[in-house]
């Protein structure tokens, strides 16, 4: 029997952001805790009529009824203190001053201790690029240098899992979907997204689930960080 050919490396990785390449529900915690405390100074009848548990599930409950915001966290986010600015008749136009602050301490994440040098190590190799649901700022946090392309649904108009926001990724990279591989944490928008758009994936799986049985989905590899994730190239690719 003839033995299956190694496949070349890919000429890009593409990564997932929020929760694969830093934790980011302490850090969404602390930026609305710092909004809550803007709002106490600058909006005190907003900060009287709510709580941030208050707010959130207003926004969670404006989603419910307008799913278009899932494509923009943030936008839901802004459209959430509108309303509630408004209900407490305080000055809407100070909302955006709110945002800023929200966007601020929204990007102040701590990327996982294998990133950066991973990072570094697989641009020598490969282009790299990032698909993203969320609204962080690469610039912000100091490593779009080591990205090629960034797409994010907000500004594309189509969210992870559907096909065309990676379809678009590999355009823009000059790549094919099977030249690609996608790295992500979750086996359902990052993982089967990925391989139903032709990509190979990678689940980035740093907690030890084993969600992807739920779900039936097969990751063309399960790593835990980095340090699995190039190991796996340098082993099965040529």
């Amino acid at each position: 029997m003839t033995a299956a050919p190694i496949p070349a490396w890919p000429k890009a990785v593409l990564f997932d952001l929020d929760d694969t390449l830093w934790p980011i529900g302490p850090v969404i915690e602390q930026a609305e805790r710092q909004v809550w405390a803007w709002l106490e100074q600058h909006a005190p009848a907003v900060a009287a009529a709510h709580s941030i548990d208050s707010l959130r599930q207003a926004r969670m409950d404006k989603l419910a009824s307008e799913p278009h915001f899932h494509l923009d966290l943030a936008a839901l986010r802004r459209a959430g203190l509108l309303d509630a600015f408004a209900a407490c008749g305080a000055d809407a136009g100070r909302v955006d001053e709110a945002m800023a602050v929200f966007a601020a301490a929204r990007n102040l994440v701590a990327p996982y201790a294998d990133v950066l040098d991973g990072l570094e190590r697989l641009s020598r190799r490969v282009l790299i690029g990032s698909i993203s649901n969320g609204n962080a700022d690469l610039a912000a946090i100091g490593l779009d240098h080591h990205f090629k392309v960034s797409v994010a649904a907000h500004s594309f108009g189509q969210a992870k899992p559907e096909p065309g926001i990676f379809l678009a990724a590999c355009v823009e990279l000059g790549v094919e979907p099977q030249q690609a591989v996608y790295v992500g944490d979750d086996v359902l928008l990052d993982v089967r997204g990925a391989q139903q758009a032709g990509l190979r994936a990678v689940w980035l799986n740093r907690t030890g689930s084993t969600r992807h049985l739920e779900h039936g989905v097969v990751p063309d590899a399960i790593c835990a960080n980095f340090d699995e994730l190039l190991d796996w190239l340098e082993r099965t690719h040529r």
